[in-house]
């Protein structure tokens, strides 16, 4: 798999150039309408999983067995470089954890061609769904198996396992069918329709996470206090050894700090093009935990009072040549240019949606609603310039030109699930014959957008509610995916333990 900004450079010159009347119309002609609720063998052309794929997902750009035996053989050269025992096959679970399993070095190649197997339950987490809640793909049931077919281009020795390395994988049934739950897969499908209506997207996340001490038993309880002194040297060998691991795995840390609360660390990535941005994300959430736990601490991207943003998309829309971010209306710092307008108008309209998958447990959702001490259904949708109050936060400054925060996530969200949705709304946004948002301050200009904004949800049950009636979310992600997503957050709520809370998410989302 190519690095999509190495892709977008082997492309026409002549797309970089296009006006933007031209791209608009181009998005309108090629954006496809329906996403289909299951993929036949056809459609997905003869697929050899042993080859990886771009980083927009496109099965038809495929690796040459040149190119396919070049990089094994580098990767064959890492492996006795580093003397590397075991390889981990990682795939990300609907919650943004990843799952895997790991062979023995040895078995690598045979496994690039087969494919390692894993009982399905591992990554859709709920017991026994019902036929109607989710497609199964002519897989015989629920605890059948998937494949993790690798991307050979994320191969990484891990610096925080011993002799072991790591590969991103997708996922597909034993049939042979991309895994309609698959947030990677999802996220990948829309990069592509992103590529085909002339448009690249360049992003990178943002998470806070707590660190905390090794856990006491109080009362029958176990608690873990905040380590609060941890980051008043910001020399600890904790956070550098994370970021010099997360460096040499290809996710660069841009910076790092301690943040507002006690124990709270902040880290910017660095921002890529494409597929890489989520990666680096999955990357993150894992590798905290690993190198937290040989410090005897305990790290949590829940955080339980939700008073901060935790889960930060950053990003920003470019030509298909990745030479000209579109969110600049001129060179140096300026106002939003009416593409930059468009897709903030797309995000507005699916917020209600957006929330659903970017604040997807009930705890995390109280931040939305802060700063009021009444009792609300939900909270209006906000946007302006450099506010970190807004859902979503348009900053002009820094070198790389304007760029959009949607701060609407938390970090326990799955990063790939970020950005598909993130995606898919400002796409919606783009193509929408509504016109370009106005300006907060261009309040003599109401006809352009509605002038009341959309709500934001404050229960999670209303926020699914407007995931399901949501068209074009719907059609992005694929009908599959969201009767299993809804279905599996209704589950959740149904056996929710809250005094239990703080703890599950110790356990789990970290």
């Amino acid at each position: 798999m190519n690095n999509e900004g190495d892709l977008l450079q082997e492309d026409s010159r002549d797309e970089c150039n296009v006006t933007e009347g031209s791209r608009m119309s181009k998005l309108r002609r090629t954006r496809k309408k329906v996403t289909k609720s299951h993929i036949s063998s056809t459609e997905i052309g003869e697929m050899d999983m042993s080859i990886s794929k771009d980083d927009t997902g496109d099965s038809t750009q495929i690796l040459k067995v040149p190119q396919l035996s070049s990089r094994m053989k580098h990767i064959k050269k890492e492996m006795a470089k580093n003397h590397l025992q075991f390889v981990r096959f990682e795939a990300t679970d609907l919650h943004g954890v990843s799952r895997s399993k790991s062979i023995p070095a040895h078995f690598f190649q045979e496994k690039v061609t087969h494919g390692v197997f894993m009982p399905r339950g591992y990554l859709e987490l709920m017991p026994s769904p019902q036929g109607h809640e989710v497609d199964h793909i002519r897989a015989t049931c629920f605890n059948s198996d998937i494949v993790l077919m690798p991307e050979l281009s994320t191969f990484r020795a891990l610096p925080w396992a011993e002799r072991t390395a790591r590969v991103i994988c997708d996922t597909f049934t034993v049939t042979g069918e991309p895994l309609l739950t698959s947030p990677r897969y999802i996220a990948k499908r829309q990069l592509r329709q992103l590529q085909g209506a002339g448009f690249s997207l360049l992003s990178a996340f943002l998470y806070d996470f707590c660190v905390f001490g090794a856990p006491e038993v109080i009362n029958s309880k176990t608690i873990s206090f905040p380590a609060a002194t941890l980051f008043n040297n910001q020399h600890q060998p904790f956070i550098q050894e994370l970021v010099d691991g997360l460096c040499r795995t290809g996710a660069h840390v841009e910076s790092f700090s301690s943040s507002t609360r006690p124990g709270q660390v902040e880290i910017c990535l660095r921002p890529e093009f494409g597929i890489g941005s989520a990666d680096n994300a999955f990357t993150l959430r894992a590798g905290v935990r690993e190198v937290a736990r040989k410090y005897n601490y305990i790290t949590s991207f829940f955080i339980e009072t939700g008073f901060c943003h935790s889960g930060i998309l950053s990003h920003s829309l470019w030509d298909v040549g990745g030479e000209n971010n579109l969110f600049c209306s001129s060179p140096g710092p300026g106002p939003l240019s009416a593409t930059g307008r468009r897709w903030v108008a797309g995000l507005l309209k699916h917020a209600a949606a957006l929330s659903c998958l970017l604040a997807p447990a009930r705890s995390c959702r109280k931040r939305y609603s802060k700063e009021s001490k009444e009792q609300q259904e939900g909270v209006p949708t906000t946007w302006g310039y450099n506010d970190n109050s807004c859902a979503f936060n348009v900053k002009c400054h820094g070198e790389k030109g304007a760029r959009v925060e949607n701060t609407l996530g938390s970090a326990t969200a799955n990063p790939y699930l970020v950005l598909a949705a993130t995606v898919a709304a400002g796409l919606d946004g783009l193509q929408s014959r509504e016109g370009a948002l106005p300006g907060p301050e261009d309040d003599d200009s109401p006809e352009l957008y509605p002038s009341k904004p959309p709500e934001i949800p404050l229960k999670l049950e209303d926020a699914l509610v407007a995931l399901e009636e949501d068209p074009c979310l719907r059609q992005a992600l694929g009908e599959t995916f969201i009767r299993y997503f809804v279905a599996m957050k209704k589950y959740e709520l149904e056996n929710e333990d809250t005094d239990a809370e703080r703890n599950k998410f110790l356990e789990y989302f970290i």
